[in-house]
């Protein structure tokens, strides 16, 4: 798995020009329901951070894409949710993972719209939370609100968790002569 993710980061280093495309597709599949379950894009997010303090890279279009991309992501997956409903938790990835629907379901019932945005950053329940919202039929504009802000949020702290854990280790490296 991570000669992919650092494929996929040197592809975005290599082809800037192609970078907010990547992450767009990437994002949108990590959020939608059942193909996060395959993909992962928070570790070539934090990569690519890490490349951006060394100045050789911009992780704006990164940050854009994977931005618009979670957003993408999320509301099919709230739109799956208000189609299909309750069928959904008898298809075999969720009925597999009774504690999954369980923690989300917690989740939503503890914080509210607030869980959607926190659903952005735990992998535990970004799988199942914008479908639950879909399947209590949360209304489509607060639901959007709360997916925008968690979406760029998690767009913009990846790559800049990255960012400066990439500084650090320069420093570091610095520091000690290197």
């Amino acid at each position: 798995m991570d000669a992919i993710f650092q494929s996929v980061i040197d592809t975005m280093v290599a082809h800037p020009h192609w970078a907010f495309w990547i992450a767009l597709a990437l994002a949108a599949g990590e959020n939608t329901a059942f193909l996060s379950i395959f993909i992962h894009t928070t570790p070539v997010l934090i990569g690519v951070g890490a490349i951006a303090s060394t100045g050789r890279f911009d992780f704006t279009p990164v940050f854009l894409g994977a931005g618009l991309g979670s957003v993408i992501g999320a509301t099919l997956s709230w739109w799956l949710g208000i189609i299909y409903g309750e069928r959904i938790l008898q298809w075999k990835p969720l009925r597999a993972r009774p504690a999954l629907i369980e923690r989300t379901t917690a989740a939503l019932n503890r914080w509210g719209a607030a869980a959607i945005v926190i659903g952005h950053f735990f992998f535990a329940i970004r799988p199942v939370i914008f479908l639950m919202c879909g399947m209590v039929r949360m209304r489509f504009w607060p639901f959007m609100v709360w997916n925008v802000i968690g979406s760029f949020a998690w767009a913009y702290l990846a790559p800049k968790l990255g960012q400066i854990g990439g500084q650090v280790i320069g420093w570091l490296w610095r520091a000690l002569g290197f």
